[in-house]
């Protein structure tokens, strides 16, 4: 009959001769498994059933449990049941508690007499628990989900956004502080939520008129060219660093990406104000000064007192391309190909062509970047059928997003809950602060909008991962304004905030997957195309 032993009952010191032990065998903790599977060099095994805890060490000599120390066992779910298996060198342990979901337990072994044996290293293991799985909320069709996330997401921006100026608060509780690209990505969630009966078109109309009288009356600008933050009250520049207190180009051209879209939907003869306004501040914008003296490339920021000290020039490939596109679209500054040419695309030194997880990536970094570099160019600028000189736009982002689920699903550092429904790597909260993840930069963080906003490439994929987020983590992800921001099981943490430029494109990147509407609205304006012939684009209408 196998004997159990309770630890916290347990503790015998075996060190008469009688009882066999008087001369201990040397031993080490060869090695551990945990509800089964081997614990790796890392010491760490994820996603434990929390009734399949059972943890078995392998020593590198027979042990004995009525020779056991329990001041050499240290366990944090509390105490252990122990039997020796049909292997005299394997322990078993079993939880006495249940345990419970998504933890972190660590179980160290002390080195010193203990299991008849004297152990010369101690040994420390850890594993956490998988996450309770029961549906959180009663399950309800793909579309009603669909809709349901838009339009709690759309609110961050209609309520959340700032009363003065109408703009996008950076993230929640940033106060005055508002952000140029996220409005841009705000003011293109205002079609989809008069479109699906959010709002009405007046009030729609309405906040954008704030908006744009605001952007063309009062906010700073810097050659027409708005800083990444500003106060929402006052429209001067908030520094986003101790350089960058001027102009960003890349945040204006999010924003200019959302005014234009946003132009094409507002076409009644009572919005002709907001369309004068618009058309203001694009023709204002001096895409050429930000050639740096008339370099072949775009630079990134330019301020008054700071001139060119940033000193960033806007390479390919990452979240830049609509930088380029609108710049060669302007009617009054427009920049060229040549600038294209050599400065985003680099002479083709843009591109890639490797495989990676069976998918043949065209442009960037190997492993694709974080998700966020097929979205916010790409809010507007419809990739379908879309090619020039180095590489098809469709197949550019798909082949990402392919990749970035790939990496997640194959998992491989281990971290807690990655699995084929829980994906997404981009620009996120993660539990130490903010940061860009990708698969070279993993921080065991996942951020809902990466996978969201991939609905239009990888509709499947993208279908798993709102289910898995709403009906299994749901009771912690889940918020005021949809979805935080990310989430780390490997800490147990799920962020409480919710971020603009995370928020928006998963309002419009569902909508242009549902309907194409943003695409339709953006590539349908006369400059827009001007500036794709200018680049070299070619467009071929395919069915997606």
């Amino acid at each position: 009959m196998r004997q159990y032993v309770a630890l916290f009952l347990a503790f015998i010191v075996a060190a008469c001769s009688g009882n066999g032990f008087s001369e201990r065998q040397r031993a080490l903790v060869l090695s551990a498994t945990v509800g089964g599977e081997r614990v790796p060099s890392s010491g760490i095994v994820r996603d434990v059933p929390v009734d399949k805890c059972e943890i078995v060490l392998e020593f590198s000599s027979e042990v004995h449990v009525d020779a056991l120390s329990v001041a050499l066992l240290q366990f944090s779910g509390g105490d252990l049941e122990a039997r020796v298996g049909e292997d005299a060198s394997m322990l078993i342990l079993r939880p006495v508690e249940a345990l419970s979901p998504s933890r972190k337990y660590t179980l160290t072994v002390l080195a010193g007499e203990s299991f008849g044996v004297d152990i010369v290293e101690p040994y420390t293991l850890a594993f956490t628990t998988e996450y309770d799985r029961t549906p959180k909320f009663p399950e309800i069709t793909d579309e009603k989900l669909l809709t349901l996330v838009q339009q709690k997401t759309f609110d961050y921006f209609w309520s959340h956004g700032h009363p003065v100026s109408g703009l996008a608060r950076e993230r929640l509780g940033s106060g005055n502080t508002v952000t140029a690209g996220g409005s841009g990505f705000g003011i293109m969630t205002l079609p989809v939520a008069v479109e699906r009966g959010f709002i009405t078109r007046a009030e729609a109309a309405e906040r954008l008129r704030t908006i744009v009288t605001f952007l063309r009356d009062k906010a700073d600008r810097f050659h027409g060219v708005y800083p990444h933050w500003m106060n929402g009250e006052t429209g001067r520049v908030i520094p986003f660093s101790s350089k960058d207190n001027g102009g960003d180009l890349v945040e204006t051209a999010f924003l200019l990406q959302g005014l234009l879209t946003a132009a094409q939907y507002f076409d009644a003869s009572g919005e002709a104000d907001i369309r004068a306004g618009i058309d203001a501040i694009w023709r204002a914008v001096e895409w050429d000064w930000y050639t740096h003296g008339g370099q072949k490339a775009l630079y990134w920021h330019w301020s008054p007192d700071q001139g060119w000290a940033m000193n960033m020039q806007i390479n390919g490939w990452n979240e830049g391309l609509i930088v380029y596109v609108l710049a060669a679209s302007s009617p009054t500054h427009a920049v060229g190909k040549e600038a294209y040419d050599s400065g985003w695309a680099r002479s083709g030194g843009m591109r890639n062509g490797r495989m990676f997880y069976g998918t043949v990536l065209p442009l960037g970094s190997d492993l694709g970047g974080p998700m966020f570099f097929a979205h916010y160019s790409f809010l507007g600028l419809d990739p379908r059928g879309l090619k020039d000189a180095y590489a098809s736009y469709w197949d550019q982002n798909v082949a990402h997003a392919r990749i970035n689920h790939a990496y997640c699903a194959a998992n491989p550092k281990g971290h807690a809950g990655y699995s084929d429904a829980c994906w997404g790597l981009t620009a996120s909260d993660y539990p130490k602060g903010y940061t860009a993840s990708s698969p070279t930069n993993d921080r065991g963080t996942i951020a809902p909008t990466a996978a969201l906003s991939s609905f239009p490439y990888v509709p499947e994929e993208s279908l798993k991962a709102l289910r898995e987020f709403y009906y299994v983590y749901g009771d912690r992800l889940w918020g005021e304004y949809g979805f935080y921001d990310a989430f780390s099981l490997d800490d147990n943490w799920f962020a409480k905030s919710y971020i603009a430029i995370d928020q928006g494109p998963i309002v419009v990147m569902m909508e242009n997957y549902r309907t194409g509407l943003l695409w339709r609205l953006f590539m349908q304006d006369p400059d827009v195309q001007n500036g794709l012939s200018t680049l070299g684009f070619t467009r071929a209408e395919l069915a997606h």
